[in-house]
């Protein structure tokens, strides 16, 4: 009998998963926070030059302040205060009205900016003047973040495939909460570069290691369910975040406070149980058998495993595979996992990389920030309950093409219009990030059910890396509006369309067990075959009430 068979006769979706899933979710909302903050932390309020250094001793210290930002700042063609520039002498004619300055000299800002601090007290613009010149070096903050988790989802995919989720997951939580605090109190802007690249690198851990466990712990029937009641985290996370950081407008105490249920997550650490999937592969009857009698005696179900011993147990695995340590150059040593490694890449890229050119443009749409964020978040919940109906019916493959290529279409009408349509485009906008971030709940299950137990952290290591490779580019392309004010919206649109062609080339995952090894993927495709012995183990469970649930075949 095979893994999954003893699994579903012990409950594949129980007590003991819930609980699984209710003490991940302390550490999950954290990623949200982390991954989403530059939308708050990085906020660039309104500002102007700082005109003081124009105060030559005459009369533009007796002006009121309205006066001296006439005298003082041009205005743009929209009549707001030019953010970049300043006049090089005061221009006092325009006390006595409106005057052509056409050729009045301006000249950069000489002595700094003042900011509005209406909406936030501080944020790393107002720290450290991350403004006009030095605009990208606040962009840049994103890029160092995310090539962080880009360089930690492989180091933690490899060291949870060699050493096992359970012990890397607490690494991940207190090495996130260390490198978040130094952070917060970072000095200068080197150093808080520095400190956020670490953050993202271990948070990289929780979040990979996280839904590999929780896919690996449930039954063939409930995995649809599993990976998407988990991505509700994301969600919960989201809101959480709005609700922080509208109290907590201070970009210090902001990362504290996002960062705080890490601490939660540490201390529940000790009931979290390693994968007994992982140990069968490696060879660890024993330890795996003590995690199947947990399992068993919280879901009620010990009349099963009574006739269960370790050695029984080590025969289901298909192989020995204790003796082989597998690595990430696995992925891309046979013919069929090359394709899936390849292809899957491709997806990941472009459902990371389109996901955040919306996510981490929320200014871009007219409305506030708070607000606009409110409006993603919320959209998420309905979008992930339809998608959870999807994938039980239709499957991974449909459900993946069909969200990026939507993604891709809506990106593409907010081409054709204007800004000043803002209804228009945060409507257009929010269907594109629920259809984006459908995608992202689609392809964290679909990648778990892709790869084989031996190498799964290692192939979501590796597809979080080219994930995170495409997020860190992300925000760096909102800079070439510049050079074309459409160039931006352009690239996503056309990546979205691309990578929702490739995923086209995946093999369909819907009720087939999770492949333990390499050569499950290699020998001529089980799916038919797989899904046959499916239905017959349903038929029978079916028949003899040993499942809770109507089981879908």
């Amino acid at each position: 009998m095979k893994f999954d068979s003893i699994l579903t006769e012990i409950d594949g979706f129980g007590k003991f998963q819930i609980r699984l899933i209710l003490i991940q979710i302390l550490s999950r909302i954290s990623l949200p926070c982390h991954f989403l903050l530059n939308n708050f932390m990085a906020a660039v309020p309104s500002h102007h030059c700082n005109i003081t250094a124009l105060d030559d001793g005459g009369i533009f210290g007796n002006l009121t302040r309205e006066q001296k930002l006439s005298v003082g700042v041009p205005s743009e063609q929209d009549g707001t205060l030019s953010s970049c520039q300043m006049f090089s002498e005061p221009q006092y004619q325009h006390l006595s009205g409106p005057n052509s300055t056409e050729d009045a000299v301006t000249v950069p800002c000489a002595d700094g900016w003042v900011y509005d601090n209406s909406t936030f007290k501080s944020t790393l613009a107002t720290e450290w003047d991350l403004v006009c010149g030095r605009k990208s070096m606040n962009k840049a903050t994103v890029t160092f973040f995310f090539l962080g988790v880009m360089c930690g989802a492989p180091l933690f995919g490899f060291l949870s495939d060699r050493y096992g989720r359970r012990p890397l997951l607490l690494a991940s939580y207190m090495s996130s909460l260390m490198f978040a605090v130094l952070s917060a109190f970072s000095p200068s802007y080197v150093v808080f570069v520095i400190m956020r690249f670490f953050t993202g690198m271990a948070l990289s851990g929780m979040s990979i290691i996280s839904i590999a466990l929780n896919v690996e712990w449930c039954g063939i029937a409930h995995r649809t369910f599993s990976g998407v009641i988990i991505s509700l985290d994301w969600t919960l996370g989201n809101m959480l975040l709005v609700g922080i950081a509208y109290n907590v407008n201070h970009w210090r105490m902001l990362i504290v406070a996002v960062t705080s249920p890490l601490i939660l997550s540490i201390i529940t650490w000790r009931w979290l149980p390693e994968s007994a999937r992982w140990l069968l592969a490696n060879g660890k009857a024993d330890a795996a058998h003590k995690y199947l009698m947990q399992c068993a005696k919280m879901n009620n179900r010990m009349k099963y495993m009574a006739t269960i011993t370790p050695t029984e147990l080590l025969e289901t695995a298909q192989d020995e595979t204790e003796d082989k340590k597998y690595t990430f150059w696995d992925l891309f040593k046979t013919p069929n996992m090359r394709k899936i490694s390849i292809c899957s890449g491709i997806v990941w890229y472009g459902v990371a990389l389109t996901y955040y050119g919306i996510s981490l443009n929320i200014t871009g749409f007219g409305l506030n920030p708070y607000l606009t964020q409110v409006i993603f978040a919320s959209i998420e919940m309905p979008i992930k309950i339809g998608v959870y109906f999807f994938l039980e019916k239709v499957g991974r493959r449909s459900g993946e093409t069909g969200s990026l290529l939507s993604t891709g279409l809506c990106l593409f009408i907010n081409i054709f219009v204007a800004k000043e349509k803002w209804i228009f485009r945060t409507v257009v906008a929010v269907i594109g990030k629920s259809m984006s971030e459908a995608s992202f709940t689609i392809i964290f299950l679909y990648t778990t059910e892709l790869f084989p137990t031996v190498i799964r952290q290692n192939g979501l290591g590796y597809t979080s890396f080219v994930a995170r490779l495409g997020v860190s580019i992300s925000p760096l392309i909102v800079l070439l509006e510049d050079v074309w004010h459409l160039l931006p919206a352009i690239i996503y649109c056309a990546v979205a369309v691309g990578s929702g062609l490739v995923s086209w080339l995946l093999p369909e995952t819907l009720n087939t067990r999770l492949p333990e090894n390499i050569e499950d993927i290699e020998k001529p495709r089980g799916h038919s075959t797989r899904n046959k012995d499916f239905q017959k183990e349903s038929n029978l469970l079916i028949m003899t009430d040993t499942l809770p649930v109507k089981m879908n075949t």
